[in-house]
């Protein structure tokens, strides 16, 4: 199983796990996959704090940072983040953020402690504010990659990366935007089918990604967006994809640091219970759909405000409802992101557990197909 890329990051597995849960990325990596932390929503101090905890508890094990630089969004030519703030603040209507305050209130979310995160809720959606969590994560030895969620990230911030010896790469979900990022010299691509969670197109995985891998070339290509067992790991690698990119399959795992009443909804939710919508951040995420999500698919309502307005207006939300995830009616107005493979996750399991399961079912997959051929 040890692909290109499997050796170029010194890992046994071509499993990679993209969670925000500092834990999974620790376990994942010790398990001979590749835990990589996703960055949105941590202040550079923040992220320091959560990359010091990893180098302490990882060893010599590799893993890497996922951020988020849009192609696109409100104010994306001010690189100065103090001024792009206080000019996304002003683009903001005051009726969207009583619009979220009052969800928040009729569901019984309590308010939160002050936050001593990103300021004005900018959660990195810009290149202004994930360059400096690219400048921290690259302070981290162990760090071996790093990926843009949304978008080919700028040229000097590609040469910045690679010159330090670290990979660079990004998700995409057309072939357009794949060969965007081969153009731009990035190092590897992470094909997501439409049914993957998170910011996510409308191409589903199985057509997309066999696209994608025949239009890059040489060009490592993982697959992500459906991936949640053994079987579905192989038709990945049958297709030429040189790894797998997995998130849903670690939000309730043990090590996850989500309280219970978010691993309960994610363990009750089937695959016809996800929806992709702008309500969070601006830009189509799948997500398990909620009253938080059916309330600004209502006309009547206010529109999602472009990324990164949306965001700064629900980070509160985001903070409040994972940490009263269990209080009153929390859980019909919370943030749980989620792709339809979410379907799957019906047991808590421990992430080597759920390492050995992909492992094994994968070879059972693949020995399966051999028997297949003619032996003579």
């Amino acid at each position: 199983m040890k692909t290109d890329i499997c050796k170029k990051l010194g890992i046994e597995y071509p499993i990679f796990a993209f969670t925000h849960c500092r834990d999974v990325v620790v376990a994942v990596s010790k398990a001979g996959g590749i835990g990589v932390l996703g960055a949105v929503g941590y202040s550079p101090e923040q992220l320091k704090e959560e990359l010091d905890w990893i180098d302490q508890h990882i060893g010599d094990y590799s893993y890497g940072v996922d951020t988020v630089i849009p192609q696109k969004y409100e104010g994306m030519d001010e690189k100065d983040p103090e001024i792009l703030l206080e000019q996304l603040q002003k683009m903001i209507p005051a009726g969207h953020q009583e619009f979220v305050n009052t969800l928040l209130r009729e569901h019984g979310v309590p308010e939160a402690p002050e936050s001593n995160g990103p300021k004005g809720g900018l959660l990195g959606w810009t290149e202004a504010t994930a360059e400096p969590q690219i400048e921290e994560a690259l302070k981290h030895k162990n760090v071996k990659l790093i990926a843009n969620a949304l978008g080919t990230p700028p040229a000097d911030m590609i040469k910045k990366i690679q010159d330090r010896g670290v990979l660079i790469g990004a998700l995409c979900g057309k072939i357009k935007q794949a060969l965007a990022h081969k153009e731009a010299g990035l190092d590897f691509i992470v094909a997501q089918g439409g049914e993957g969670g998170g910011h996510t197109g409308e191409i589903g995985s199985i057509v997309l990604w066999p696209q994608i891998i025949d239009a890059v070339g040489d060009m490592p290509v993982l697959a992500a967006g459906g991936i949640g067992n053994g079987r579905q790991m192989a038709a990945a690698m049958s297709m030429g994809a040189q790894g797998i990119w997995c998130g849903s399959l670690w939000l309730a795992v043990e090590e996850a640091a989500a309280q219970p009443a978010e691993k309960e909804s994610y363990l009750n939710a089937t695959s016809e219970d996800t929806i992709r919508s702008k309500a969070w951040t601006g830009k189509p995420a799948r997500m398990l759909k909620n009253k938080w999500t059916e309330a600004w698919e209502n006309p009547e309502n206010p529109d999602p405000l472009p990324m990164p307005l949306q965001g700064m207006i629900t980070f509160d939300a985001m903070r409040r409802t994972s940490m009263y995830a269990g209080t009153g009616q929390t859980q019909e107005v919370a943030f749980n992101a989620a792709g339809q493979v979410i379907g799957q996750v019906n047991q808590i399991q421990s992430v080597k557990d759920v390492m050995f399961g992909l492992i094994n079912e994968y070879i059972d997959a693949v020995e399966r197909l051999n028997e297949l051929l003619p032996k003579d």
